[in-house]
Order: C-alpha cells, then sequence, then structure tokens
C-alpha cells in the first residue's frame, strides 16, 4: 500500500478533520481528500463518514486504522534503523515534552545528566500543559512526553515513570498557614489556580468530583496560566494554589510558602511516560528511560 495515503487517511482518524489533518501533514486539505479518496478506491470501501460536523471512521476504517498505524510503525522503524547505528556512542535528536510540574526540577535536572553522558545527542525539552504534551506525543511530534493526570486518548500508551503529590500551598501570613482544614472549609480560601489542561487541575476536579463536589463550588478568583504563574501569585499574596510537592520543596523549606492541609482530599498522582501507541521507540528515548529508572530509584 502507499503509505502516503495511509498517513493521510491517519491523520484524518486522530484529528477528525481535513483541514487539521492537512496543517499537520503540512500539505494542502485538496491534497489529503485526494490521498484518501484514492485509497477509498483502492479498497473498494468507505472509509470515513463525513456526514457530520466531525469526520469519523467507518467500521471498515476503523479496522484499517489499527493495521495503517502498525505498518506507518515499521516504517518508521526502517528509516530510524537506516539513519542511526545500532552501537556506538548515542548520536542524534531525543525530544521530549513534559508538563509544568515534573518540568519544574526533576525532567531537567535528569536530562542534563543524560547530556552529560551523551555529549553527541541533541536534547530538547518543551514544556505545555499536560494536554498539550499528549497531543504532540499522538500526533508523533514528540517522542515522549511526561505527563501528570492525563486523560486517556486513542494512539496514546501511559507507563508509569514517578509518585507524585499535589499540595495547598498559601503565603506564610495567611491565616490557613500550616493548618489542616476540613473539605467543607476549603470554599472559604480564595484560589488561584492553573488553566484547563493542566494535569495539576484535572487531579484536583477528579478528587472533588469523587467526594461529590464541583470546582465551582470554590473560590477561584483567578485563573493564570501553569505553574510558574500560580507560584509566582501565591507567593506575592495574592491567594493559595494546588500545585506540586516537587515544585515548592524549596519555598515551604524557605519558609517563602506554607502548606494547608485539607482532610478529606487524596492528592496523590502517579507521573507518567506517555507515547505513542505502537511507535517503536528510539535508541535515545530507550537509553534515557533507563537512565531515569536507575536515577530514580538511587
Amino acid at each position: 500500500m502507499d503509505t502516503r495515503q495511509l498517513a493521510a487517511f491517519c491523520a484524518v482518524v486522530e484529528r477528525e478533520s481535513f483541514s487539521r489533518a492537512a496543517s499537520s501533514l503540512g500539505v494542502t486539505q485538496p491534497a489529503v481528500s485526494q490521498q484518501v479518496r484514492a485509497l477509498e478506491k483502492r479498497v473498494g470501501l468507505q472509509l470515513l463518514d463525513r456526514s457530520g460536523r466531525r469526520v469519523v471512521p467507518t467500521d471498515a476504517g476503523a479496522r484499517l486504522y489499527r493495521g495503517a498505524q502498525r505498518l506507518l510503525t515499521l516504517e518508521d522503524q526502517l528509516f530510524t534503523e537506516l539513519s542511526h547505528p545500532t552501537e556506538g556512542p548515542l548520536a542524534g535528536t531525543l525530544e521530549i515534552g513534559a508538563s509544568t510540574g515534573p518540568a519544574a526540577i526533576v525532567v531537567p535536572l535528569l536530562l542534563c545528566e543524560f547530556h552529560r553522558e551523551n555529549p553527541a545527542l541533541d536534547v530538547r525539552l518543551s514544556v505545555h500543559d499536560t494536554q498539550t504534551v499528549v497531543s504532540l506525543v499522538a500526533e508523533r511530534e514528540l517522542e515522549l512526553g511526561i505527563v501528570g493526570a492525563a486523560r486517556r486518548r486513542r494512539a496514546v500508551e501511559f507507563e508509569p515513570f514517578f509518585s507524585d503529590e499535589v499540595i495547598l500551598v498559601c503565603p506564610p501570613g495567611h491565616p490557613s498557614a500550616g493548618k489542616t482544614i476540613d473539605l467543607d472549609e476549603l470554599p472559604e480560601i480564595p484560589l488561584v489556580l492553573m488553566q484547563e489542561g493542566a494535569g495539576v487541575r484535572q487531579l484536583l476536579e477528579d478528587e472533588l468530583r469523587r467526594e461529590r463536589k464541583r470546582l465551582r463550588d470554590l473560590n477561584v478568583e483567578l485563573v493564570l496560566g501553569l505553574q510558574e504563574s500560580v507560584r509566582s501569585a501565591v507567593q506575592a499574596g495574592y491567594g493559595a494554589t494546588f500545585i506540586s510537592r516537587r515544585a515548592v520543596e524549596t519555598d515551604l523549606a524557605a519558609g517563602t510558602l506554607a502548606e494547608v492541609r485539607v482532610k478529606g482530599l487524596d492528592l496523590q498522582r502517579q507521573i507518567s511516560i506517555a507515547r505513542a501507541a505502537g511507535r517503536v521507540p528510539s535508541r535515545a528515548a530507550e537509553a534515557f528511560l533507563a537512565f531515569a529508572e536507575d536515577r530514580l530509584r538511587a
């Protein structure tokens, strides 16, 4: 089969749109439509349902999509094996994305140590909210994603990396600083939260839902992007926020932030590795994960 046709078809299925598929592939929408029509003619079946607002695969299209993913993965593997040696020093590029919690301290230090041992490797880390990282992994623009709580997504696999805890922090002069409060008292505290798509916010919403409460029941005064934004706002005295403990350990030790314990909220989370389903990992990715596992265990 023509893998260009399969790639165009898979892009439409994953993005549920011909225009978004064309944008991701860097081609025109008519070119994508032509490739998909040629593929449908080749197999003699309608592969996509174009009747609604979203383009979705037919039953035949869903079956073809699964097989096409395997074929495209094999093609990637072939070209990877041809372009990179299987022995000797690591070279080439390792592109990793991370959400703001893991990217604050843990991941950069791991990557710096890993690069020091593999200086010929070009290591690149980009930081986004959790859902953006997962989307970039699904679209194969990143080989690895390191994220907190994430909605499961078709074509992305998750595996445990390390554990983290989300805590409520406030300025040291806050009335609740260093205290333990009941969950029912939480709406009394003005909050500064991260934007939608952030793993910390999603974890909080999920835990509130388990306690039969909603985010809108809380006193959310500001939504300020991602981790560094809310941390700075809280340090300046504009409220309290939920944030990764690892990101504020230094602030807690220095006394520039204080923890508020909330009875009834269990905000433990698993930081996970996200990668495209079926994608064969590069030597660099496998080496980094093995290196990180050893360091984290130590």
